[in-house]
């Protein structure tokens, strides 16, 4: 992952706009909605040196959830070996997919801004570029997309928050 610095921090609703080419998405679906299944995996993928970035909990119908997460391409493997080894006997349906990457928008002045968000999603469906994932928070809006489609989001955003001319 890199950061690239734009604009003045205090002016402009945004200051980056981070970009991670290489990254994995893991779902576990039909999963307890329970925080004990979640302290287990993610302590687990922890105790095994597995950074893990995307975290949504959806898709959540009583006491039934989906989880997805994100990982380095080069942590999936170890990743879905520990997952496999945190379901043992409770085989549920893992789904994975390598061919995305992620695409954010950073900045402190969002929280005073409204609108930054839909700037976003205008922006990559003007260029009908799918959105797979969204994670945010008060600063920053993250989403994976086809990693087919990454360098024509990132030259969307660009064009949508006038960040052309620091390419």
């Amino acid at each position: 992952m890199w950061t690239m610095g734009y604009g003045n921090f205090l002016s402009s609703p945004l200051k980056d706009l981070d970009l991670s080419y290489v990254c994995a998405k893991i779902t576990l679906v039909g999963i307890p909605n329970d925080v004990n299944v979640l302290y287990h995996v993610f302590s687990s993928l922890a105790a095994e040196s597995i950074n893990v970035d995307m975290i949504v909990q959806a898709g959540t119908v009583g006491e039934i959830t989906d989880l997805t997460f994100t990982v380095t391409q080069e942590e999936l493997e170890p990743a879905l070996g520990t997952i496999a080894k945190v379901q043992g006997d409770q085989k549920r349906q893992v789904l994975c997919d390598e061919n995305v990457a992620k695409i954010s928008i950073v900045g402190a002045g969002m929280m005073t801004n409204p609108g930054v968000a839909a700037g976003m999603f205008e922006a990559l469906n003007a260029e009908n570029i799918p959105v797979f994932v969204v994670s945010t928070s008060e600063i920053k809006v993250s989403c994976l997309v086809p990693r087919a489609n990454y360098q024509r989001a990132v030259q969307a955003c660009h064009r949508k928050f006038g960040l052309d001319s620091a390419k």
